[in-house]
């Protein structure tokens, strides 16, 4: 038995049985997935935002589409979708080349200050990427 919750598309009341969407809006996006693959059958060389425009399914949920592997872009060559993080337009993944760089160099540094502060704690110090024994 499911409990009740908010759909996170609508907000609406509705029973959970495990997709947090009520269904209505499942089948509003089913209806919304149709458009969009009949009109990629016709249209094979459109980018994403004429698609949107033309079967007026936002930009997120032709890229949940894509990323769900409803629609693919295999052999739709103009079709990409918004990096996640900064809007550039991509074919796989979450992030852009540069975005997933930055967001792995921010990884990095906060591994090596958790070790450089574990270090310390340890009574030694850390330097320039090296550990060193106090003396």
């Amino acid at each position: 038995m499911g409990n009740l919750a908010n759909c996170r598309r609508c907000g609406k009341l509705f029973v959970n049985v495990g997709k947090n969407i009520c269904p209505t809006c499942v089948q509003d996006i089913e209806e919304e997935y149709t458009r969009c693959a009949e009109y990629l059958r016709e249209n094979k060389l459109v980018n994403i935002y004429d698609l949107s425009d033309e079967t007026e399914v936002p930009v997120k949920q032709i890229s949940q589409f894509i990323r769900e592997g409803r629609i693919s872009i295999a052999g739709n060559p103009n079709l990409a979708y918004p990096c996640e993080a900064c809007g550039t337009l991509i074919r796989e993944g979450r992030l852009c080349n540069k975005c997933s760089e930055r967001l792995n160099k921010g990884i990095k540094q906060v591994l090596e200050e958790k070790i450089a502060e574990e270090d310390v704690q340890k009574g030694g110090y850390y330097q320039l990427g090296n550990k060193k024994d106090k003396k």
